[in-house]
């Protein structure tokens, strides 16, 4: 018998009704064997089968993968360092993010251009009909987050090798309007290095593997923001 942890995110964890669970599998078994179990266990979540994505040991996992004895299993909806030299850094913190020190931890003496990416809290959201924020609550698996913010700067420099520094930061935990909850950085020699295209890779590459979600809370109630990007194995770091 195999028996591994698992961890519930986000819209996940509130159906589920627990953050943390073990669960005994067969020896030799599989992701798909593992979702029967969980489903046995849990006979709620079945209907979020085609929207749950499930990570192994920090790794994005499918149905035909094994699982290893005493695994950590994680289960959320899909998600609304560097090479050589080069600086890279990331951070995923509740303290406010600073700009300023995430330049300068990036910044070399060749570097001539820089390109920033900030996301906000919006007070009025348009999706569908106009509404209002009062705040937002981020929350992250932060081990495979961090991983899989490497995998990104290792993405942005296979594709843009003139990019020196990278930087990747997201803000956790309950957020008011108008604060910055993202920042990704990219520095360079000069602008025409790709650095503006880099930093747009790496805020939307970030939104579709890096798993981070976001409540959203106002006046009407609150509601996980959940994205439609579901990860193949491609998007497994090699």
């Amino acid at each position: 018998m195999n028996t591994v942890t698992v961890l519930f995110f986000a819209t996940l964890r509130d159906k589920a009704g627990v953050s943390q669970t073990q669960l005994d599998l067969p020896a030799g078994a599989d992701v798909a064997a593992f979702k029967l179990a969980l489903f046995a266990k849990f006979p709620q979540l079945a209907a979020y089968a085609g929207a749950m994505l499930v990570a192994v040991n920090k790794e994005y996992a499918f149905d035909a993968d094994p699982v290893p004895a005493g695994a950590e299993l994680a289960l959320f909806p899909p998600v609304s360092g560097g090479a050589g030299d080069w600086p890279t850094h990331f951070t995923i913190t509740e303290a406010p993010l600073d700009l300023n020190a995430m330049l300068a931890s990036i910044t070399l003496p060749s570097t001539g251009a820089a390109c920033f990416f900030s996301g906000m809290v919006r007070a009025v959201t348009v999706r569908g009909e106009a509404y209002q924020t009062e705040h937002l609550v981020y929350e992250a698996y932060v081990p495979m987050a961090e991983a899989k913010m490497h995998q990104v700067a290792e993405e942005i420099r296979t594709r843009w090798p003139q990019v020196e520094g990278i930087a990747i930061a997201q803000r956790i935990g309950t957020l008011l309007p108008g604060t910055p909850t993202v920042l990704i950085a990219c520095t360079a020699g000069h602008r025409d290095s790709g650095v503006f295209e880099a930093a747009r890779y790496g805020i939307d590459r970030l939104k579709e593997i890096v798993p981070i979600w976001k409540k959203e809370v106002g006046p009407n109630g609150e509601e996980w923001v959940e994205g439609e990007y579901v990860p193949t194995q491609t998007d497994k770091e090699a």
